[in-house]
């Protein structure tokens, strides 16, 4: 769950593998994309660019007002009168039909965010729920007061998709790739939401940025190509830090990270727990689907079970490599089923450490999936 500048939500989705558009870690100590250099050569074009537009306005403005002085001054008629242009009325909107109707969330500092999901005991989705059918404890106090509650929300998805490139998938990648893509073209909405495509072996690559483009994002995914050692962890971490949470908005957005491997990791710098970390401070929700179709249950099944707890999110297990696009199908369901509520802690403190959530549907039929807490901002 997490804390906002303004009332927040997130969910995710993960990748790792070649890109043009990677950026560069801000620690050494954090893995960093291979393409960093080509983003950071193409970010100070970007600003040369930048530069010479803004001298080119200002001397086309310094020529206006030595024309303007040049010619005599001329007073509006009586029934005339002066204004400034419309600008609130001249910027176009982007085109949004009714049925996409978006919830706009305003952040606020000392507030805190929930996107939640209720299911009943066979697994489907509840979502009729009123804000008085739900008990949330802060840090095990009750909130000052609920500011918002919305059900089955319509925030913009920011989704991380997230493959593992390694040795270890070889023989199913093809198909992985074709499910994560007709994934990719159920979800996002164009004008609406964005993803990005990372791909992971020994390191993670971003071979699609953030973008609304289903084509775009379809040719990272065919960009990626397996081989290579396991940096799952690193991976996680980067797409969070580096991604997700760096990608700030003047508006709330739901973060999420799908994440399609068998959950062994080899070469990673940092530790599990430590991505765990990274994913709570970045506000994004993990959805796992295995790769492990061998029908037994292995350690790095346990490993994608964490990620999911810790972050709100679900795992999934295939029995077979055919059952992913399945998996993807009930993701891309569950998101659009989910719950809002925003609410100020009873004792809002900018510490900077973590603040436990819990968050309980009144009828004990209904089970809550949510995060089990926020990083505080600190000041």
């Amino acid at each position: 769950m997490g804390l906002k500048t303004l009332v927040s939500i997130s969910l995710i989705t993960l990748l790792g593998a070649g890109a043009s558009v990677a950026q560069q870690p801000a620690n050494s100590d954090l893995p960093s994309a291979p393409s960093a250099v080509i983003q950071q050569q193409q970010q100070r074009e970007q600003e040369d660019a930048a530069r010479r537009e803004q001298q080119q306005r200002e001397q086309a403005q310094k020529a206006q007002q030595q024309k303007a002085a040049q010619e005599p001054a001329t007073a509006p008629a009586a029934n005339e009168t002066t204004s400034a242009p419309d600008t609130a009325t001249s910027a176009k909107a982007p085109d949004i039909s009714p049925d996409d109707a978006v919830t706009t969330i305003i952040k606020q500092v000392n507030e805190v965010s929930l996107v939640f999901t209720v299911t009943d005991k066979r697994g489907r989705f509840i979502k009729d729920l009123k804000k008085d059918d739900f008990k949330v404890l802060d840090d095990k106090r009750p909130p000052a007061s609920v500011v918002n509650f919305d059900s089955e929300t319509n925030l913009p998805l920011r989704v991380g998709l997230l493959i593992d490139a390694s040795n270890s998938i070889r023989d199913r990648f093809r198909f992985e790739q074709d499910a994560a893509i007709e994934f990719l073209n159920q979800i996002i909405r164009a004008r609406f939401d964005k993803a990005f495509v990372i791909g992971f072996d020994t390191t993670a690559e971003v071979t699609q940025d953030f973008t609304d483009s289903t084509e775009k994002l379809s040719n990272g995914v065919r960009l990626l190509r397996p081989g290579g050692g396991t940096a799952l962890y690193d991976a996680i971490y980067y797409a969070c830090r580096d991604k997700l949470m760096k990608n700030q908005e003047k508006f709330t957005t739901r973060r999420a990270i799908i994440l399609l491997t068998d959950g062994d990791d080899n070469q990673s710098r940092v530790t599990r727990e430590e991505a765990i970390e990274m994913a709570q401070r970045a506000e994004v929700v993990i959805y796992p689907i295995s790769t492990n179709v061998s029908g037994v249950k292995m350690k790095g099944d346990k490993v994608l079970e964490r990620f999911a707890d810790a972050t709100g999110g679900r795992a999934f297990f295939p029995f077979k490599i055919e059952d992913v696009a399945n998996a993807f199908s009930e993701i891309q369901d569950e998101l659009r089923s989910q719950y809002l509520l925003a609410y100020k802690p009873a004792d809002f403190q900018a510490d900077g450490r973590f603040h436990s959530v819990d968050i309980d549907a009144l009828n004990s039929k209904y089970k809550v999936r949510a995060r089990k807490g926020y990083y505080a901002p600190k000041q």
